[in-house]
């Protein structure tokens, strides 16, 4: 993949610009891709566009929608080709391998720093490589921890846990009294990045400046160790390490496990799935290690760097991401806001204590921004460190390694990558 990327992303450096659009009636055309929103937000970008376009009668917006599962290729195609369109929704991960082989304008040059400033900064921090901000920020989601009551008073616990420190208490405790599992992470290296995450909670630093591996400390070997303690104690299911996320929800939704950590959404789904689970879980903020630090996703918008039609397109992205039609787009989407002001808006911060759980976890989750910050480094193979990491912990619950031995062999495998 990487290989390909590269060979594609040389053949970049030798095109044009891409072609100037015109609509039908001699409009210039600015290209907008989403991921997948159609046709849920049909309705919603056909209206913002319409808004655009009547502020700004010299343009025209030309949408086009691509699932999810087709947008790396085609993005990756059409930049190589010199045809990307002008404004492009992507996931971080993605945005930045191709961030790294300059791809994308560099919006500190095109943003003037009191709009830099209408965003979360932490947030705006987040879409910088060697100086430059790739993306403007759009929509967040961050988790939640979903606590099954029910489970943690059988098991004597009117709190649910907060820190990793508590949780490892919690598990013991859970299991000890009610035979079932306090919660589920997965160490599928494919799956989620909830481990790795955990492991910057807990202080400790993945690479130095230079992308080398840092994670061999003292604080890493503790967070190491922490993981495999849980599992040798059988205080995580052993199907942990074959299975992924999609497990830990249906473990929780059968009322085998006593916590999930998920998005708010997913409130609704276990509400439609396991009422009689849904009647006993609330929601409460992300578990968190030493430094506080909680996690949050962020989709971005890009502009590639050969448009030929940097100012249209810059002026777009911010008017799709600005104030008013952030919020807008995070009630209806059930998502968050990267901008300070929308994210003080009332429909985050008061909800009547009788309200449905998934507008109480709305707030749960909203609450969380002002820690929430994108936890992993900004490196175009984090997937392959993610791999290299769950690998040796795997090593380790299964006692092929010692914590020692795992961990030092991480870091030499990372850095001969």
């Amino acid at each position: 993949m990487f290989a390909v990327l590269g060979i594609l992303l040389s053949m970049l450096l030798g095109c044009s610009g891409t072609p100037s659009g015109q609509s039908a009636d001699g409009r210039q055309e600015i290209e907008f891709w989403t991921m997948q929103l159609q046709p849920d937000f049909t309705d919603y970008f056909n209206t913002l566009i319409a808004e655009f376009e009547s502020d700004n009668p010299d343009l025209a917006v030309r949408w086009v929608d691509v699932p999810w599962s087709d947008m790396q290729s085609k993005i990756l195609t059409a930049v190589s080709a010199g045809t990307a369109p002008d404004v492009v929704n992507l996931n971080p991960d993605f945005a930045l391998q191709l961030a790294g082989r300059n791809a994308w304008l560099d919006l500190n040059e095109q943003v003037p720093e009191e709009i830099q400033q209408q965003y979360l900064s932490k947030i705006w921090r987040a879409n910088s490589l060697n100086g430059q901000s790739f993306a403007l920020p759009w929509y967040l989601t961050t988790s939640i921890t979903i606590s099954n009551t029910a489970i943690l008073e059988e098991a004597g616990i009117s709190t649910p846990p907060s820190t990793f420190e508590e949780l490892a208490t919690v598990a013991a405790q859970v299991r000890e009294r009610t035979g079932k599992h306090a919660f589920f992470a997965t160490f599928v290296p494919e799956d989620s990045a909830e481990v790795l995450q955990s492991l910057v909670k807990m202080g400790v630093q993945l690479v130095d400046e230079q992308g080398q591996a840092a994670f061999n400390t003292p604080a890493g070997r503790t967070a190491f160790d922490y993981w495999v303690t849980l599992y040798k104690d059988g205080l995580l299911p052993r199907e942990a390490l074959t299975q992924g996320h999609r497990r830990a929800i249906e473990l929780y939704q059968s009322g085998d496990v006593a916590l999930l950590s998920t998005g708010p959404q997913f409130l609704s789904t276990i509400a439609t799935n396991a009422p009689a689970i849904a009647a006993t879980s609330i929601a409460t903020p992300q578990i968190t290690g030493t430094t506080g630090a909680k996690n949050v996703s962020v989709m971005n918008l890009v502009v590639p760097r050969n448009t030929d039609n940097p100012e249209a397109a810059v002026k777009f992205a911010l008017f799709v991401t600005n104030d008013a039609n952030q919020l807008t787009f995070a009630k209806a989407a059930n998502v968050l806001p990267s901008t300070v002001a929308s994210l003080e808006d009332s429909y985050f911060t008061d909800v009547a204590a009788d309200a449905a759980p998934a507008d109480l976890a709305r707030t749960v989750s909203a609450s969380q921004m002002g820690e929430a910050e994108v936890l992993l480094p900004p490196l175009e193979d984090i997937k392959v460190l993610q791999k290299i990491i769950y690998e040796n912990l795997q090593a380790a619950m299964l006692d092929q390694k010692t914590v020692e031995q795992a961990i030092a062999d991480a870091e030499q495998a990372w850095n001969q990558r």
